[in-house]
């Protein structure tokens, strides 16, 4: 159950018979404890709509409302706030319903077909720092969109098209004239960021094979059999170093999920002809363009939306119009495959904000999507160092993606060598890999995606506050206390009756019941940090309840509550740290 999404519809209801219907109650969780649970703020919003006093309408509020079988008291306080205490029996049996279901009594909404477009690196590098943020941003909302029920698609558009791989081409096609079986090709490709760099050495110094690189730019999309061989094989060897980034991730986006600028190639002369159609296209400078009132420059000058360079190419902006027509468009005749979704996410950089509000609204203009497919950019800030500027290696470079994420293993290694030196190698190994990449995921995903953040080894990796190896330290903490308890069967407590005689199992209660309502406001409005938070106070409450509250020297049916809310939390812990991507350890 959603406590807050079932105390908003119930108070609404209050409000319309109050006097002020399609008033929202706007409830949230109450800051202080001494409070209630539950605050609903919408009162003061209605009486000012109403222009009448707040604290009367509060009081007709408070008349109409039905809560006897959720709350033991709702109070009116201050101007026309509505405070909420939840019984104590209402507590216990939705405890009950969690305990006994294996999605802890998480809702499922009326199911959407949610396309989520993340990671997409450009092939002709290694994946490194700049990516991350797409890749498990994205990877984070499509757990959790799943996990309430919704047909996710992922999709990962790389970029594998473009002049650029003239040049990357021209460059493969030297070394196989050196080595036609093939093998200095494969050495020169193990190191793509290298290959790019010598590719663009020699693009930039050298003439004639500039000019070759252009020549099999118009070859490659021409058609060419060879170039296209050429083509195919850097974009496998790239995709597979991708692929290798994203298991050591521990992020769900396989081969499958592909579909690159090249998957919308021979789509793009369709997107013209559409806008034609729709009398959008207009000529400037040789080029066809898209001009829509709504967005202009400082000037006042008309923004253009190029879909087509005076030189015949096509753009960025053409790719992304096919792949929305393909992703949303509704009983087509062109030949499109399509899933007709509902929702579709963009996540990547926030500084390409203009550029999807531009390509949306031709999409919708073009008749691409129709006005109910919900089309968001979930735009992010940067990784910045401790300068303040954006994260490169101590000398200016690049970090690719591998390297940071094997330095955060060793760092987690050392770690925790350093705390359980008598644990085996292997296992201190393993419990590195969960901590190191977990660590580097929380960090990112724990901070809200549209701001910068600075990225920090010592916080990260920090036991204390709210980390990846707090968090797994809680998890594994819970799951020694059976270990320490003889002859206990935690799957067997999910049957148990609790029993909340304390306040820190109370206040443990409220928060493992607000699992729901913290899903569903995370996938709502795109922010994994949502989750994070909600880790961080779960945490906090087990802790108020383990140091209150005595589990195994407790007897009876006390201890039979406390050990089932322990099992409870360890299951809410993993399944939270699950849906951001971050496995869970039995032992730290």
């Amino acid at each position: 159950m959603n406590l807050r999404k079932t105390l908003e519809e119930r108070l609404g209801a209050a409000l319309a018979a109050a006097g002020a219907p399609g008033s929202p109650a706007v409830v949230k969780p109450a800051a202080r404890a001494q409070f209630g649970d539950y605050q609903a703020n919408g009162v003061m919003g209605a009486a000012k709509t109403l222009k009448t006093n707040p604290r009367q309408l509060a009081e007709k509020v408070l008349a109409a409302a039905r809560l006897d079988d959720l709350a033991e008291k709702v109070e009116p306080a201050g101007p026309g706030f509505l405070n909420i205490t939840l019984s104590r029996m209402f507590l216990e049996t939705q405890l009950a319903v969690a305990a006994c279901d294996e999605r802890l009594a998480a809702d499922t909404p009326a199911s959407r077909t949610v396309v989520v477009d993340y990671s997409g690196p450009n092939l002709a590098k290694e994946m490194h720092v700049g990516h991350l943020r797409s890749t498990i941003i994205g990877d984070a909302l499509a757990r959790i969109l799943e996990f309430l029920g919704h047909r996710v698609v992922r999709q990962n558009h790389v970029g594998d098209w473009g002049t650029q791989f003239g040049m990357l081409i021209a460059h493969l096609e030297q070394a196989l004239s050196r080595d036609p079986s093939g093998g200095q090709a494969d050495t020169e490709l193990s190191d793509l960021e290298e290959f790019y760099r010598k590719a663009k050495q020699q693009f930039d110094n050298d003439a004639d094979f500039a000019d070759a690189s252009r020549a099999e730019v118009v070859k490659l999309q021409g058609g060419d059999a060879s170039s296209l061989d050429s083509w195919r094989r850097f974009r496998e060897v790239s995709l597979r170093h991708c692929e290798q980034v994203y298991d050591r991730l521990g992020v769900r986006l396989g081969s499958a999920d592909v579909r690159g600028e090249s998957y919308y190639n021979d789509y793009l002369p369709q997107v013209l002809e559409a806008l034609g159609a729709k009398g959008l296209l207009s000529e400037s400078q040789g080029a066809q363009c898209v001009f829509l009132d709504e967005f202009q420059g400082k000037d006042g000058e008309p923004l253009p939306v190029i879909v087509r360079k005076s030189d015949g190419g096509f753009l960025y902006a053409t790719t992304d119009l096919a792949a929305l027509w393909f992703r949303a468009g509704r009983g087509r005749a062109d030949g499109l495959v399509d899933w007709q979704a509902d929702r579709i996410l963009y996540v990547t950089d926030s500084r390409q904000e203009l550029h999807f509000r531009q390509v949306f609204a031709v999409a919708r203009r073009a008749g691409f999507v129709s006005e109910g497919v919900s089309l968001e950019h979930v735009g992010f800030g940067m990784m910045l160092g401790a300068d303040g500027k954006p994260f490169k290696t101590r000398t200016g470079g690049t970090v690719k993606l591998m390297d940071m994420l094997g330095e955060a293993e060793a760092r987690a290694f050392e770690l925790v060598t350093l705390k359980s030196p008598e644990l085996p190698e292997p296992q201190r190994r393993e419990i590195a890999r969960a901590v190191g990449i977990g660590a580097v995921k929380y960090a990112d995903l724990s901070q809200n995606r549209a701001t910068d953040y600075v990225f920090s080894w010592d916080k990260m990796l920090s036991l204390e506050g709210n980390t990846a190896p707090y968090m797994q330290y809680a998890y594994a903490r819970i799951r020694s206390i059976f270990r320490k308890g003889e002859g206990i069967a935690d799957c067997g407590l999910r049957n148990e009756e609790f029993s909340l005689g304390e306040p820190a199992e109370r206040a443990l209660a409220v928060k493992l019941l607000q699992f729901p309502e913290t899903l569903e406001s995370a996938a709502a409005e795109c922010l994994p940090n949502l989750l994070c938070q909600y880790l961080y106070e779960l945490a906090g409450a087990f802790m108020g309840f383990y140091e209150n509250c005595p589990v195994l020297k407790a007897e009876g049916e006390t201890r039979a509550s406390r050990l089932a809310l322990c099992e409870l939390t360890a299951r809410t812990i993993q399944k939270s740290l699950d849906l951001l991507g971050i496995e869970t350890l039995e032992q730290m």
